[in-house]
């Protein structure tokens, strides 16, 4: 039997492999030595030597054959054993094949986080040694697709939401030859039990009721019941389609934007008395006082030209944008505004502004997943609202 004149460890050599920086001379020392590891392998498998004749015998040898291992300092080539059987099967690659799938992951995972495919060929040229191109990048990206498709598309009746937010934001696509822009459609949601979930994805063309309507029913086809309360800007498609679909759901305009159109309409000089009775308006603890304030501010100013536009935005949009005051007070800060789903939405921005413009549909639905589906791990972590 073929004997080794010093103590090898395996796994101390492959780690001293990884983090060196070899020059060619150590580089064929190491080829050397696991091709002499591998061999020792398939002796104690076989338990016998060459040219032995032994009644122990397991099986025979089968020459060898070629295989690269990839690594910090480049591809490694070595000659790996092989028995007739094929039973014989050397550890050496067993951590590698580790590596090899840790590396799969974390160009995933780069993928996700932003990083441009110029920026992973990079990282993965520095750790390796090798070059990838933008398609492998995109068919390993294409992995994620099962893994989206089956989150995306999870059952819902296993909680009941209370409220949920939902809102569109808009990305760029190549669609036949052309650049066009398509809508993001993202729902999220409060469980009974205080956590936040993210409910639904999907990509359509430019908001409407009919791609409302659709996103929706794809949200009521998996078990979303009827919430207490629906959050959401004022697009007039999404709020039709949410009283079409959500019979006896009160309807939230987000008070953050709704302020804001407000504030667009006054004039930029002599206005600061009003923005801080509108200010009293929406710290007003109860319902009653919310009303009363406006009332006030509604009279004071009615007669003044200037503040025409600002008053009638509020007076027209006012009841839709105090509907948190009909809540407990410790409930209002989480559902008077998208403000949380705003912030998701960053998230998503932040990885698409390095994509720019995506290659077609099913890419951006599959990037966006995968942020969600991030996403939704923090939002496991994290402790329940204290509502």
């Amino acid at each position: 039997m073929t004997h080794l004149q010093f103590n090898l460890d395996i796994e101390v050599l492959k780690e001293k492999v990884m983090n060196s920086e070899m020059d060619s001379v150590v580089k064929s020392a190491v080829v050397l030595t696991l091709n002499a590891y591998m061999e020792y392998e398939r002796d104690k498998h076989l338990q016998v030597a060459h040219y032995e004749r032994s009644p122990e015998r397991q099986d025979s040898r089968n020459g060898y054959y070629e295989r690269e291992l990839t690594m910090n300092i480049g591809k490694i080539p070595l000659k790996v054993p092989r028995t007739r059987s094929g039973e014989f099967s050397t550890t050496v690659f067993e951590k590698y094949a580790r590596c090899d799938q840790a590396l799969v992951l974390s160009m995933l995972e780069m993928v996700i986080n932003g990083v441009s495919t110029r920026k992973v060929n990079k990282i993965i040229k520095q750790l390796c040694g090798e070059s990838i191109s933008k398609s492998f990048v995109s068919s390993l990206t294409k992995q994620l697709d099962p893994v989206v498709k089956e989150w995306a598309s999870r059952p819902l009746n296993v909680a009941y939401f209370p409220y949920i937010f939902v809102d569109a934001m808009y990305i760029k696509v190549r669609e036949h030859h052309r650049v066009v822009s398509k809508a993001v459609y993202i729902a999220t949601g409060i469980r009974e039990d205080n956590r936040r979930e993210i409910l639904g994805l999907s990509v359509d063309h430019a908001e409407s009721f009919e791609s409302w309507t659709r996103f929706l029913q794809q949200l009521k086809s998996r078990g979303i019941q009827s919430p207490k309360l629906v959050i959401s800007d004022a697009h007039q498609g999404l709020q039709k389609a949410i009283q079409r679909e959500f019979i006896g759901t009160a309807w939230q305009r987000c008070y953050v934007h709704f302020k804001r159109n407000i504030i667009d309409k006054l004039p930029k000089k002599d206005s600061d008395d009003v923005r801080l009775m509108l200010k009293r308006v929406f710290e007003a603890v109860t319902i009653e006082d919310c009303r009363q304030f406006k009332q006030e501010l509604m009279e004071k100013y009615e007669e003044q030209p200037k503040y025409e536009n600002a008053l009638k935005i509020l007076d027209e949009g006012f009841e839709d944008a105090i509907q948190y005051m009909s809540y407990p007070e410790n409930v209002r800060l989480y559902i008077r505004s998208t403000n949380s789903l705003e912030r998701l939405n960053q998230e998503v921005r932040r990885r698409e502004t390095v994509i720019r413009i995506f290659p077609n549909t099913q890419s951006a639905y599959r990037l966006i997943g995968a942020v969600l589906m991030n996403q939704q791990e923090v939002y496991d972590k994290q402790k329940p609202l204290p509502i």
